[in-house]
């Protein structure tokens, strides 16, 4: 189902799980296939921040990538359909989100005033009309809602159905539950701070990996007026986890996150902060320095925070212009464009 719309780009596939077992990528595309193997022997000692047996480790294509615009998806999701019946082409929506600017400073009650037949409404500062550069587009799912897994033990029959013609900027100030499904973003503005983590083997916690980059990335998105836009595209999400193995990997999370959040909803970075690896590296003090008293994982993932950076800024010379897909294979592929 994909096929047409990812061939004319360039996929990375991360693949999350024992290395032995071979991916077999159809013919026609133009990709890479990255393993554990491969992550050991390009970062050495620095792989320790990538995690393993985890849909987390994607983030490795974001940083071996050499495209302006990145395109993640899980391997569960397939082309959606509109209320007409007609394929939703998703990264061609991704795009038009993100090459529009975004309105973090002024909500505007008509959504996204960029889209056609939209505009800016009456009483909306004219000081504000162009907007914020747009540093994330977050998509959406039909079928299969991105549930935590108690809500998904209390309603294990419900599905999305309902389409929503909207795309919309999330206001500054305000965080998100970032879904690493159905999303885009320009690594030139954001990528630094795209890291999902430390999750999956070894690790106390699951399925917040991107939560997490989206708290990161958000406050960091606040700091220096980037936008982040959330809505169209939406993709068909096929199968719902085992809420019982979610469980498992939620539930220090479900507990954590009622610190994590006033945590980021008071994080102020220094003036000085003016590039995206700054921003992330005193992200990574304060998380140490505060969350570290709320278990010792927390300082272990402000350390793999530095090394991650360290990492980025070794195998990162200037971007080009193009994109691409990042997805997460057979325990998970990553596509970018």
């Amino acid at each position: 189902m994909w096929r047409p719309y990812f061939q004319p780009y360039h996929l990375i596939i991360v693949q999350d799980g024992d290395p032995s077992k071979t991916i077999h990528v159809p013919e026609g595309f133009d990709y890479e296939l990255y393993n554990r193997n491969d992550i050991n022997r390009i970062l050495g000692p620095k792989a320790s921040c990538i995690s393993f047996k985890d849909s987390a480790c994607r983030c490795f294509g974001y940083m071996v990538s050499k495209k302006k615009y990145i395109f993640t998806i899980d391997d569960d999701c397939f082309v959606a359909k509109d209320p007409s019946g007609k394929e939703i082409n998703a990264l061609e929506q991704h795009i038009k989100n993100i090459l529009s600017p975004s309105t973090p400073f002024f909500f505007n009650t008509l959504y996204d005033p960029y889209r056609e037949g939209a505009d800016f409404v009456r009483g909306y500062p004219f000081s504000l009309r162009e907007g914020a550069p747009t540093a994330i587009s977050h998509g959406l799912w039909l079928n299969i809602p991105d549930y935590d897994a108690p809500t998904q033990l209390v309603k294990p029959r419900e599905r999305n159905t309902r389409y929503v013609d909207a795309v919309m900027t999330i206001p500054k100030g305000t965080l998100f539950p970032m879904c690493g499904m159905n999303l885009t973003f320009n690594r030139e503005l954001i990528g630094p701070a795209m890291y999902f983590g430390l999750m999956g083997d070894g690790q106390p916690i699951g399925r917040y990996d991107d939560m997490w980059a989206g708290w990161c990335t958000k406050v960091i998105c606040d700091h220096l007026g980037y936008g982040v836009k959330t809505g169209l595209p939406y993709i068909w999400h096929s199968k719902a986890s085992n809420p019982f193995v979610n469980l498992k990997k939620e539930y220090k999370g479900i507990y954590w996150q009622e610190e994590l959040i006033p945590f980021f909803q008071g994080v102020t970075l220094p003036k000085d902060c003016t590039t995206v690896q700054k921003c992330y590296l005193e992200l990574s003090k304060q998380v140490k320095a505060k969350l570290g008293k709320v278990d010792e994982y927390f300082n272990k993932l402000a350390d793999a925070m530095v090394t991650w950076t360290e990492a980025w800024d070794e195998l990162n010379p200037p971007v080009g212009k193009s994109a691409e897909v990042v997805t997460n294979a057979a325990n998970g592929p990553a596509l970018k464009k």
